[in-house]
C-alpha cells in the first residue's frame, strides 16, 4: 500500500493566497430530505444538502442551527428520522463501520481520549480501518502516523501521555489521528477549538493544502472571517436549513450576515486575500430584558422616618430603608 506523505510546514502555500475554485465533480456525499433530531426534538425537516467533491466546504450558522447535527448525519453518527445519507451511490447506513471510515475521517466536537496512552499510540489509531487478519501493521502505517504527527507540529510530543497535554496540544493529536486514516473525505467539527490563533492559522494552512491535492473538507466554523477565507463553498444554515450555500465571495453580504445571525455588519475586502472580511457593527440594541427594565419607572427612595419621600435620580437603583427598631 502506497501512502502520501502530508506537506512539511514550510511547504504550505501562504494565508496570503486566497482559496482558488476548483472543477465541480459530482457529490460522493449528500443528504437527501433528511429529518434529523434527538430523541422527540427534531432539529431539521426535509434538509437537502450535497457536498461538493474536491471542494473545502464549511458550515457556518448560529448555535444550535444544526450545523453539528448535519455533520454527525453525514458521518454515520447519527441515523436520521426520516430520509437517507449518500456515500459513493449508496446509503451510508447500509455500509460497514470499517468500510466507512476507510472512506471518511471524522473529528467530533469533543473526544475522550483513554487513560494512560501516549500520543503516538493514540494517532496509530487512526490506521484502524486500514487493519486486518491478513494485514497487520506495515511500514505504510507507521510513515502515515509519522507524517500526520509531523504537519500536526506534535512529533516532539510522541511519547508523552495525551492526559499531561493542554486543550490545544490535544486537539491537535485529534486531528493528526484522523489525518492518519488517510481518507479521501474530512468531516471536522470546529477543529481550531482550544487552539491559538498561530495554531489555528496553520491548521486551515494544511487543511488547505490537503485539498488542493485533492481531499475533499467538511468543517463546520464558528470564526466567518476564517471561513470566507479559507472556503471553496460555503453553507450558511439557520434554523435547520440552508440560508444560503456557494463561493462565498458570490453569497457573503452584510444583508445575509444579519438574516442568519441577527448581527448588522460591514462586509468589506480582506486586504490579505481579498475575500470577504466581516465587521461587526455591535450588537443590534440593549440585551433582551435590558430596555425594559431602563425604561420603567424607579419607585421613590423612602426618606427618614416622618420625612417626605424622594424620587429616584434617573437610572438609579431603589434604595432599600434599613429596619426600624423601637
Amino acid at each position: 500500500m502506497t501512502t502520501t506523505p502530508f506537506p512539511p510546514p514550510t511547504a504550505k502555500q501562504p494565508a496570503s493566497q486566497p482559496a482558488k475554485s476548483q472543477p465541480r465533480l459530482p457529490a460522493r456525499l449528500h443528504a437527501d430530505t433528511v429529518t434529523l433530531g434527538y430523541d422527540s426534538r427534531t432539529i431539521a425537516t426535509g434538509l437537502s444538502v450535497a457536498i461538493p467533491d474536491g471542494a473545502f466546504t464549511v458550515i457556518v450558522g448560529p448555535n444550535a442551527c444544526g450545523k453539528s447535527t448535519l455533520l454527525r448525519a453525514l458521518s454515520r453518527l447519527l441515523r436520521p428520522q426520516a430520509g437517507r445519507v449518500i456515500l459513493d451511490g449508496g446509503d451510508i447506513a447500509g455500509l460497514a463501520a470499517r468500510e466507512v471510515a476507510r472512506r471518511l475521517g471524522l473529528l467530533p466536537q469533543s473526544s475522550i481520549a483513554p487513560e494512560g496512552i501516549t500520543v503516538a499510540e493514540l494517532v496509530a489509531r487512526g490506521r484502524y480501518p486500514h487493519q486486518s487478519f491478513l494485514r497487520q501493521w506495515s511500514k505504510a502505517d507507521e510513515a502515515a502516523v509519522a507524517a500526520a504527527m509531523q504537519a500536526t507540529g506534535i512529533a516532539a510530543l510522541s511519547g508523552r501521555l495525551v492526559d499531561e497535554l493542554s486543550g490545544g496540544q490535544r486537539q491537535r493529536v485529534w486531528i493528526a489521528m484522523v489525518l492518519a486514516q488517510q481518507t479521501p473525505i474530512l468531516l471536522l467539527d470546529e477543529p481550531t477549538t482550544f487552539l491559538d490563533m498561530a495554531h489555528q492559522i496553520e491548521l486551515m494552512e494544511l487543511l488547505a493544502d490537503l485539498n488542493t491535492e485533492g481531499r475533499t473538507i467538511v468543517a463546520v466554523l464558528h470564526d466567518l472571517n476564517q471561513a470566507c477565507r479559507y472556503a471553496t463553498h460555503l453553507i450558511a444554515m439557520k434554523d435547520g436549513a440552508v440560508a444560503a450555500e456557494g463561493e462565498p465571495s458570490a453569497i457573503v453580504s452584510a444583508q445575509l450576515i444579519e438574516e442568519v445571525f441577527g448581527l448588522p455588519v460591514l462586509v468589506i475586502p480582506d486586504p490579505v486575500s481579498g475575500r470577504p472580511l466581516i465587521v461587526p457593527k455591535g450588537r443590534p440594541g440593549p440585551a433582551p430584558g435590558l430596555a425594559a427594565a431602563r425604561a420603567a419607572p424607579h419607585p421613590p427612595v423612602p426618606a427618614a422616618a416622618g420625612g417626605t419621600p424622594r424620587p429616584a435620580a434617573p437610572g438609579a437603583s431603589p434604595q432599600i430603608p434599613e429596619p426600624h427598631h423601637d
